[in-house]
């Protein structure tokens, strides 16, 4: 079978004197891939961006780009540009001057400057922009013309080291359209560095979820969100309710001091599990018709829905409803087999 990895990251590994970031880190990436690479702060993704870009040097393992070892080569060798959080743009410079730049560096002819300038500021949605100053731009035409002039020297991968951070809310959210826009538009292959769910699961065809220097699971975003592998998935995309559980058998889990049906299988009998039910996917309904009934804590909107916590023999739950009901009432829930979600049970602290 053909190999259609474009980076291979083989055997990594980093550490800052007694702190190990990236252990036997392993890593497929594809061509015209867009790949986002989520986890806390200090989980090591920028570390693994700043190595794939040359800017650090792992302390063992191998960066394979389109079949050849790229350790040794420095940043301006390889065929990847970066975007960081702080754009570093050059303010004595005009937009045109600032996305010409690595263009001169290459001493193109002017006219071929002009037309590549000209091509990417379309693509970016900033035309007739070239002759502005930069401190004139806003943050989001600020990151869009540093975007500009990492793409204008058509790099196979562009690297993205949390660039909507200083955006605000609303921005952030257009900019992660824009950016999957001008990933397809391009056909190049992106990796995206964040904390943040909602722009890996938004903009990414591929996320990977690390936590301590390990992979902790790679998919789909909806493969991600749907199917999380263990707690720390589970918690860190999403909002979850993660409840101790025994698999009585195939389809048939104990959770809540309750028997239900779901539509996993696969485990020993009467093991031990947790289980993941999405606040979205609980129904709720008059506290004699459900399976489990609870007392309503607390309700807050939040626009579009709202969140309510409903204590239920002891546990909290968090719900998550576009109608809402009076805090101190009795309400009742009812979990399809469909939005029970079985994980094998680990100690939290191991991810």
């Amino acid at each position: 079978m053909k190999d259609t990895s474009l980076i291979k990251l083989e055997g990594i590994h980093k550490a800052y004197d007694d702190n190990i970031v990236l252990d036997n880190f392993n890593l497929d990436i594809k061509k015209n891939e867009f790949v986002t690479l989520l986890g806390p702060s200090g989980c090591g993704k920028t570390t693994l961006l700043k190595i794939i870009g040359g800017f650090e040097q792992a302390d063992s393992g191998k960066v394979i780009f389109e079949g050849k070892d790229i350790n040794s080569l420095p940043p301006n060798k390889r065929n990847v540009n970066t975007v960081f959080q702080k754009y570093a743009l050059f303010t004595h410079m005009n937009v045109y001057d600032n996305i010409a730049f690595g263009l001169k560096l290459k001493n193109l002819p002017k006219d071929v400057i002009d037309e590549k300038v000209e091509e990417i500021l379309k693509v970016v949605a900033l035309s007739g922009f070239e002759k502005r100053d930069i401190e004139s731009l806003s943050g989001g035409q600020q990151q869009r013309v540093a975007i500009a002039r990492a793409l204008v020297n058509e790099p196979e991968v562009l690297l993205l080291d949390e660039p909507l951070a200083a955006l605000d809310l609303k921005l952030r959210q257009e900019m992660q359209i824009e950016l999957k826009k001008i990933q397809q538009q391009m056909g190049i292959t992106f990796i995206f560095v964040t904390h943040d769910q909602e722009e890996a699961l938004s903009m990414s065809d591929t996320i990977v979820v690390i936590n301590k220097g390990l992979i902790q699971q790679m998919g789909s975003p909806v493969d991600i969100y749907n199917e999380p592998k263990n707690s720390f998935v589970a918690d860190f995309i999403g909002e979850s309710n993660i409840i101790d559980g025994v698999m009585l058998e195939d389809f048939k889990v104990v959770f809540a001091d309750k028997e239900f049906v779901c539509v996993d299988k696969g485990f020993d009998k009467n093991e031990e599990v947790e289980v993941v039910v999405r606040p979205e996917d609980i129904k709720m309904m008059p506290a004699d018709e459900g399976m489990l009934k609870g007392i309503v804590r607390s309700s807050v909107f939040k626009g579009v829905h709202y969140d309510l916590e409903v204590e239920e023999n002891g546990r909290m739950w968090l719900l998550q409803n576009t109608l809402t009901a009076p805090i101190g009432s009795e309400l009742g829930m009812d979990i399809g087999p469909d939005d029970i979600h079985i994980m094998k049970k680990v100690k939290r602290d191991e991810g």
